[in-house]
């Protein structure tokens, strides 16, 4: 029998205390509707009190010498991979993934600590030519406390991808997760308290997201917004946080395109696809979602596709076996059906899926549309979920012009074997990130941001730091 125990104490983590006596919201386990714990909400007190304790820390953490900075990273990483079967079904149990990808997940997170550990100590500026007696210095120095805010999606990458960059550059951090999925940032934080990192350095609060996001961003405390999730929201708070001209990096919604041209290695491509695109139930801001394929293997591309997808395993990500688990909410398998009833009404042919899978829990059959007219919802808002969306084209031009229609730039994808088109493709292409024969975007040590409604910005790699300092010229005469 699957264990379905939650344990973990849910709280909020401001100055180094840990509070739980607030008001609460429950926390769902989304394989079964049941409610798994309650979350509870600061006050407007608790983010004051926030507020002041991430401005005391943030000017004795930003004199600790970057070795030190390094030193707690490094130690935080090391506990993370101790604790990972526990992060694992903890992400697993709020969000639903099969537990083989939380596990990635979280070793994969450790990574990025480790990668920051080293960029740490690394973060250098320059001195520039002036006459003798004379200097003239670059710095870069932290920006200073930051108000983060992550989608649910990734329950232990996400809270990390926020506070590791912030800490190395010397910043500190106040960190609002998903509600939905508390637990496994609970349990981050705990690691970098066990670590050695100083109250204040990094607080975690939940609430009601509009109300924290107005109190965190109208504060002059807070000179860095660092946000993932949906476009409009993502705009909403860049309007609020132009009052305080405080800097931001944003990671928007993205409808990544996949061109697949007829001469790449089909069923390698078919077999890494249909793999990445049920990822995590399609949740997935970079997840491929507009396949357009090149029209001599346009047939044979859907329906190997659609044979893959009728073979995968939909189940509860605590059992053997499952290779999609649900939707991480109620509110998405009603969304998806919307999308596909939409595209289905406007002449899309349904090759697999198309409904609600039957029991309890929130789950949507993976699915796949042929022949998806430009004019349907799909081809132009996000679905974030199980739903692959093909259609054909006939040259390099039409598929270019096709990948850049939208005003995502997050993610895309391109298979050909051609090196002259993949070329062309990485710089014709209107993403932050490209990768051709391949589904790979994540690494530590790269860039991980978009272009146009898809943000801007960059997390990970050095530039995930940089992005947390500010630059400064020191002229010595």
């Amino acid at each position: 029998m699957t264990d379905t125990s939650y344990d973990t104490r849910l709280g909020l983590l401001i100055d180094g205390e840990w509070i739980t006596d607030r008001e609460t919201q429950p926390v769902l386990d989304p394989a079964t509707g049941a409610t798994l714990a309650q979350v509870p909400l600061a006050t407007a007190a608790d983010l004051d009190r926030a507020l002041d304790a991430a401005d005391r820390a943030f000017k004795s953490w930003r004199a600790v010498a970057p070795q030190e900075r390094a030193a707690v990273l490094s130690r935080t990483a090391a506990l993370v991979r101790e604790r990972a079967d526990r992060l694992a079904r903890l992400a697993t149990l709020e969000e639903g993934k099969p537990l083989a990808e939380a596990k990635g997940e979280v070793m994969a997170t450790a990574a990025l600590l480790d990668f920051h550990a080293g960029e740490a100590v690394r973060i250098y500026g320059r001195v520039l030519p002036r006459p003798v007696g004379t200097r003239s210095l670059v710095l870069h120095q932290p920006v200073g406390p930051v108000a983060a805010f992550c989608a649910w999606n990734f329950p232990v990458m996400n809270p990390v991808r926020k506070l590791s960059p912030a800490i190395a550059a010397g910043c500190s951090v106040i960190l609002k997760p998903s509600e939905e999925t508390p637990g496994a940032a609970v349990e981050i934080l705990r690691c970098f308290e066990d670590a050695g990192l100083p109250a204040g350095v990094a607080q975690l609060v939940f609430g009601v997201p509009d109300a924290v996001s107005r109190q965190l961003l109208a504060s002059p405390v807070t000179r860095k917004l660092s946000f993932t999730g949906s476009v409009p929201v993502g705009k909403h708070l860049l309007k609020l946080a132009a009052d305080t001209v405080m800097k931001t990096t944003m990671e928007l919604g993205g409808h990544g395109p996949v061109l697949v041209f007829d001469d790449c290695d089909l069923d390698r491509t078919l077999d890494i696809l249909v793999q990445h695109k049920f990822r995590n139930a399609g949740q997935v801001c970079v997840a491929p979602t507009r396949f357009h394929v090149q029209q001599g293997i346009y047939e044979r591309f859907a329906q190997g596709f659609a044979e893959r997808t009728r073979a995968l395993k939909l189940g509860n990500g605590l059992e053997a076996g499952t290779q999609m688990g649900p939707m991480a909410n109620p509110r998405r398998p009603e969304a998806i059906a919307g999308l596909v009833d939409d595209a289905v009404g406007a002449g899309a042919r349904l090759l697999t899926g198309g409904t609600r899978a039957e029991g309890e829990g929130f789950f949507f059959a993976p699915t796949v549309l042929a022949d998806v007219p430009l004019a349907s919802h799909a081809m132009n808002e996000e679905p974030f979920g199980p739903v692959a969306l093909i259609g054909a084209f006939a040259t390099a031009d039409d598929a270019i012009a096709e990948a850049n229609r939208l005003p995502y730039g997050l993610g895309a994808y391109c298979f050909t074997e051609n090196g002259r088109l993949q070329n062309r493709l990485g710089d014709e292409i209107e993403a932050g990130m490209v990768a051709i024969n391949t589904v790979r975007l994540s690494w530590g040590d790269a860039p991980f941001g978009g272009v146009k409604d898809s943000g801007f910005g960059s997390e990970d790699g050095p530039e995930g730091i940089a992005a947390h300092c500010i630059t400064k010229a020191v002229h010595i005469a």
